[in-house]
């Protein structure tokens, strides 16, 4: 539960120790570089930047070509891999260096692979364009001349189409509409689908007008395209012209095979150019001048006397270290449990120095709320026995993967205990198997609730909801008040704080004995005349403070007492929060009843062996659909009482996250030899 002390690191140096300074802080990744505009610099020398752009985007261009031939070669890779791949291949220093040395002959290998990919996709787009040639061709199949036919010494030949289905009868009538007999003309249909018919008429050359006017009148029209072949032999050619592009294909795919061994190393050569890219990124940020040049950046502050000292006694660096909590990054450090919800924190937003860091209380009700949602001891074991597994066998994980597993498994744990604690263990199936295939009496219940079963007393679960959520968010105010004694605010902390304990506490001990509060619980509780003044005096003394300090800051009194009112119209937003728990008893209940019902439709065939195996079926797949949504639906809500409810008590944050210069290690992680 706290934030990591940070030092600002300044570094000067000789230009001819650039590359080595930045090389070194890149490999020990501990300090975070500031972008630094020149024009800042209280320097009588003229710093400016290099403008290292171009190889900055050549080195990602190339890092993202391999990443592509990577994704490609995967296709062709049949080598055995594991179901799952959470962790990064280990290499040490000098297979690195090995490839370093070889990243040109290496890069040209992955140019390679990428012409021939190249020769892959004209060859299927030449193949399509043939192919929709041949689907043009096809409806003249019938045709025995070639396409471009257009006359004969005492003929015209008219190849063409109608925009409507036409019998021979039909088109005979046409072309000889006018004509004496004989009619000198041979009509063929060739094609006739989907209101089109293709047409070859022959006429002599005394009625060819007469009877192209006649065909133009019901609406022909020219052949568009031409071709000097038969449109069989058309057709043959270019379907020989596909099988020679399939060839070149298959070829080229086995030649792109032979390239899946070099998988390995290209994995290692594009985390190399990727990290030589985020390199030029950074000292396109440094000031330089013509001899000398200048790195501003953070560190934690245990690491910064040891980071000084490496560049003094290295680089013959000077290297100052300054104290500047205001504008340094937040890096947060918590207890290996905490640790695991410190993703749900960033994602709404990291704290800002001075404020507290509030991990190690939102952990604790993260997981006892999601357990509540849950609430099934059979899923919760499930969801700590995958996730331990999964942490056992990938140690080497990407770090936020690690917490947000490590995160589910302790809510698996919290899902178990509150299971147990209301008798679910995938919903009654220990029951519904005892009574189905074990002729245990319906009316024996084998597995008891530790606690209570919510299902049957759903109000008193209401109410300890509302007890959890009141708690909740007393919590968060404590968190705010911390703050207030932090900064020696004992005002603000009467004022802000214990005005509000005092008047919700009050209120709540005034409900309790009411009858709505009995309509709910069920049973009517009294409080002693003592107790029923101590309410009072609370509600009411919270209230004259909150009416009289929460506008301190003004000194119309006027103004001030109305701050004040309005503050304490701020009660609907505190019973509006509480409300809001009710959310634990709803998806508790929703896992219980979906899961009771799984079991019921998986037992409906009785006690056999076709029985059995449409339990195990059913039972299996139901119960997998239900953890996977009700988990969903936990992880949502969990999140938003965290979000909404318990941060909107004290919490901003705002903080920018810590992010040091590294190696961008995609692929591998480099060990020493």
């Amino acid at each position: 539960m706290a934030i990591v002390d940070m030092r600002r690191l300044s570094v000067y140096a000789t230009k001819n120790h650039r590359k080595a300074i930045l090389e070194f802080l890149q490999e020990i990744g501990a300090m975070e570089i500031d972008a630094l505009d020149s024009k800042s610099l209280d320097y009588e020398i003229p710093f400016d930047r290099m403008d290292t752009s171009g190889e900055r985007i050549r080195f990602q261009k190339i890092a993202d070509e391999i990443d592509y031939v990577i994704d490609l070669l995967a296709k062709y890779d049949t080598s055995k891999k594991p179901l799952l791949n959470l962790e990064s291949k280990q290499i040490t220093i000098s297979e690195f260096r090995d490839v370093e040395k070889n990243r040109r002959k290496i890069y040209s290998k992955v140019k390679d692979v990428l012409e021939l990919e190249k020769q892959i996709i004209e060859s299927k787009a030449t193949i399509t364009r043939k192919e929709n040639k041949i689907a043009t061709l096809s409806p003249w199949s019938k045709l025995d001349i070639p396409l471009n036919s257009e006359k004969t010494k005492s003929t015209k030949i008219l190849i063409g189409t109608f925009p409507e289905s036409i019998t021979k009868e039909r088109l005979f009538e046409i072309v000889s509409n006018g004509l004496e007999e004989p009619i000198p003309v041979t009509a063929e249909i060739l094609y006739n689908e989907n209101q089109i018919t293709n047409v070859c008429v022959v006429a002599t050359n005394r009625v060819a007008e007469k009877v192209e006017e006649n065909m133009r009148a019901c609406g022909y029209s020219k052949l568009p395209f031409l071709s000097h072949r038969v449109p069989v032999k058309a057709i043959e050619k270019r379907q020989n012209d596909i099988k020679e592009e399939e060839k070149k294909i298959e070829e080229a795919e086995k030649k792109i095979a032979t390239f899946v061994e070099f998988i390995p190393r290209f994995k290692i050569a594009s985390d190399y150019f990727r990290t030589r890219s985020e390199k030029y990124r950074v000292l396109g940020t440094i000031p330089q001048s013509k001899n000398v040049f200048f790195i501003q950046g953070w560190v934690e502050a245990a690491q910064a006397e040891a980071i000084a000292k490496a560049l003094e006694e290295k680089f013959e660096a000077v290297v100052e270290i300054e104290q500047d909590d205001e504008n340094a990054p937040i890096k947060l450090k918590n207890n290996h449990f905490s640790e695991a919800s410190e993703g749900v924190l960033e994602s709404y937003g990291l704290p800002t120095h001075g404020r507290v860091d509030p991990t190690t209380v939102m952990s604790l009700f993260y997981v006892f709320f999601f357990g509540m949602m849950l609430s099934d001891a059979g899923y919760g074991l499930v969801m700590s026995i995958v996730c331990g597994i999964v942490l056992l066998k990938y140690k080497r994980m990407d770090s936020g993967l690690q917490k947000m597993i490590r995160l589910f498994f302790w809510c698996g744990l919290s899902t178990a205990f509150w299971g147990f604690m209301y008798g679910g263990f995938f919903g009654d199936a220990i029951d519904v198997i005892a009574h189905t295939f074990f002729d245990v009496p319906e009316t024996t219940q084998v597995l008891k609730p530790i606690w209570f079963a919510p299902l049957e007393n759903p109000m008193r679960l209401l109410i300890y909801c509302m007890l959890f959520g009141l708690i909740h968010l007393y919590a968060g105010l404590a968190m705010k008040g911390y703050e207030y004694l932090k900064n020696k605010d004992i005002v603000g902390f009467i004022s802000d704080i214990i005005s509000w304990y005092m008047f919700i506490t009050g209120l709540v001990m005034m409900l309790i004995p009411s009858s709505i509060f009995a309509s709910i619980a069920g049973k009517q509780i009294s409080f002693s005349p003592a107790m029923v003044t101590l309410s009072k005096v609370l509600a009411i003394g919270g209230v004259v403070i909150i009416l009289l300090m929460s506008g301190r800051a003004n000194k119309n009194w006027g103004l001030r007492i109305a701050l004040g009112a309005y503050d304490i119209y701020g009660v609907t937003g505190w019973l509006s929060d509480v409300l809001s728990y009710s959310r634990l008893l709803a998806l508790g209940l929703a896992t219980g009843v979906i899961a009771n019902v799984i079991n019921m439709m998986a037992s409906m065939n009785g006690k056999s062996v076709v029985g059995a195996i449409i339990f195990i079926v059913v039972f299996i797949l139901g119960h997998t659909l239900n953890i996977l949504i009700n988990l969903l639906g936990a992880y949502v809500h969990t999140n938003r009482l965290q979000y909404v409810e318990f941060f909107g008590k004290f919490y901003d944050g705002g903080g920018k996250p810590f992010t040091p210069f590294k190696a961008i290690n995609r692929y591998v992680e480099i060990k020493e030899d």
